[in-house]
């Protein structure tokens, strides 16, 4: 069984897949871009800026399941420039208590939907 996870505090879906599902326990976040639902513009000003974004879009997925942060336990980064690593990473970092952070990888890629820099999925678990 599966449950359709949406809130108009994310950025709507823009092809055939939702914000999240929860599947049991477990929610299933789409990749989120840096793209503002308030303004319906993406918000690429700088890779901090962009990334903060993310995980604003990403926190409001969370909240809309009922969950937050310290229930993640595994989060995908893709990045268009591995030199970035360091900037998101400080920013992503800020979101998470570090001795209980979770599990992740970052994976450089040739190209983003909608030429953004970064784009971030995660697996959490009530």
């Amino acid at each position: 069984m599966k449950t359709i996870i949406t809130t108009e505090n994310a950025p709507a879906p823009i092809g055939p897949y939702n914000q999240a599902v929860l599947s049991g326990n477990t929610l299933y976040t789409s990749g989120q871009i840096a793209f503002n639902p308030k303004t319906n513009e993406l918000v690429l000003d700088d890779i901090k800026t962009e990334t903060k974004q993310v995980m604003e879009n990403l926190k409001a997925v969370l909240e809309a399941a009922s969950m937050t942060f310290n229930n993640v336990v595994k989060s995908t980064i893709f990045v268009s420039n591995m030199d970035d690593f360091a900037l998101i990473n400080n920013v992503y970092g800020s979101y998470f208590d570090e001795q209980t952070a979770p599990a992740r990888e970052t994976v450089q890629v040739a190209r983003l939907p909608k030429n953004v820099n970064v784009e971030i999925s995660m697996i959490a678990v009530k």
